[in-house]
């Protein structure tokens, strides 16, 4: 499956510009934090010429479940912050997209989850289309997500485990990164209590492609390709001011990249949970960061790959066994 090289809006799709009402949906506006924004966050964010805006969120509920939409929590009750997928250019976090067949899956499947909350960050665009939201406007939405389910909602953050799938994955790491780096900063909430890492994209640079790479070597068995379908676009639109060189040196972009000039340790992070699929063209990047998540962290990473799993094969029902097996696996580690 492939796309050109350029793409855009292909459908109409719910996005950051309103809440998409519809049967079973229950959206809210969150309100930006400018308060909470601060050091290198600051600085990326005047360089792109992003500011905080509001931006919709979409509740779902486990089958069942009497729990108000933004309810405070019960005792001892988590929640699932799912940030989804899509490479920072398509994609969404309502109900009706495919990425939220992830949270569904995990709410089925965990008790001690009863609701989930999806952020519909902005997306990244560029020519031809319109020069819109690249890096950090999605983490900085991320991030007002982030406290609404702290300082609205009143969840601790210890009851929050934040997942994302893809680049939702590698929005997950930045929003992590930031909230561990800035601890105790202005007013920020601290970092949840655990993450989960659904085949994150975690190199935005080529220091995983060749061919003796998972990059050419899975081509065959996966349906995204590293140069095809958009990928570069993505990147373009994404990186925006920032360049190339983002890809390869900023943690918060390329927490994989094998570039020798990136400085970068996991010193504070919470309890990790990474997914890999054996015959996903991620492979190897999503390897790297677990061997350097888990020299920092140790036991605290547990890693799970599914040997015939594509990428982020989780948003497929049909893809089974895997992918309720690795639900059932996340449930436990919950």
């Amino acid at each position: 499956m492939s796309l050109p090289e350029s793409v855009g809006p292909l459908i109409r799709l719910p996005n950051h510009k309103a809440v998409t009402q519809g049967r079973d949906v229950n959206g809210v506006w969150v309100d930006p934090v400018p308060e909470l924004i601060t050091g290198k966050l600051e600085t990326w964010m005047k360089a792109a010429s992003v500011t905080p805006v509001r931006i919709p969120g979409y509740w779902m509920h486990k089958t069942g479940s009497i729990i108000k939409s933004g309810a405070p929590p019960t005792r001892g009750e988590k929640v699932l912050y799912h940030l989804h997928g899509g490479a920072y250019i398509r994609l969404s976090a309502h109900p009706s997209d495919v990425t939220a067949n992830i949270a569904r899956g995990i709410l089925q499947h965990t008790v001690a989850i009863h609701r989930s909350f999806a952020l519909e960050y902005r997306l990244s665009s560029s020519k031809p289309f319109e020069v819109d939201a690249p890096f950090p406007a999605a983490l900085i939405d991320a991030l007002a997500g982030y406290n609404y389910l702290v300082d609205v909602v009143g969840f601790a953050p210890a009851d929050i485990v934040v997942a994302g799938d893809s680049a939702g994955g590698n929005l997950t790491h930045a929003l992590t990164r930031y909230l561990v780096e800035y601890r105790g900063c202005i007013g920020l909430p601290a970092p949840p209590g655990s993450i989960i890492l659904l085949s994150p994209w975690v190199d935005l640079g080529v220091s995983h492609e060749g061919p003796t790479k998972s990059s050419h070597r899975c081509i065959e068995s996966d349906y995204i390709h590293p140069s095809k379908g958009g990928v570069n676009y993505a990147k373009d639109s994404f990186l925006g001011p920032h360049g190339l060189g983002a890809a390869v040196r900023n943690p918060y972009i390329s927490p994989a990249s094998l570039d020798s000039t990136l400085v970068i340790d996991f010193k504070g992070f919470p309890r990790t949970f990474i997914v890999a699929g054996g015959a996903e063209i991620l492979y190897d990047q999503i390897i790297t960061l677990r061997d350097r998540m888990v020299k920092d962290l140790g036991d605290q990473v547990t890693y799970y790959e599914a040997k015939d799993g594509i990428h982020d094969y989780l948003v497929f029902q049909w893809h089974d066994p895997e992918r309720t097996e690795t639900l059932k696996t996340i449930a436990k580690w919950v």
